[in-house]
């Protein structure tokens, strides 16, 4: 079950990042009210997994699936550049990611 709660967590700070681009500068209140709802769901299901999971393990489950989910958004939603080297910086996140899990296996 904890492992559903951090999937949420990373869920939730995904649309909350991407309203908070949204929201122009705080301008909107629509994306403010969706970053502000999403922000405090990631923490809450974050804290939750972490009554189990490793921090160290759940933050970079959560930090790095963030980064590569966000930098999707950005790619199709607001049509944003992902230039190779940034994808090779993704698939690095992901293979740490990956290595921190496996070593938290021993």
């Amino acid at each position: 079950m904890n492992w559903l709660f951090l999937a949420v967590a990373v869920l939730a700070e995904v649309i909350a990042t991407s309203a908070l681009k949204a929201s122009d500068g705080f301008t909107r209140a629509g994306p403010v009210l969706v970053l502000t709802l999403g922000y405090g769901l990631a923490f809450f299901m974050l804290s939750k997994a972490l009554r189990t999971i490793q921090v160290g393990v759940a933050y970079a489950i959560w930090s790095g699936a963030g980064i590569v989910l966000v930098s999707l958004v950005g790619y199709f939603v607001f049509r944003q550049r992902l230039e190779p080297v940034a994808l090779a910086g993704m698939a690095c996140i992901i293979v740490g990611v990956v290595l921190m899990q496996a070593g938290s296996l021993w």
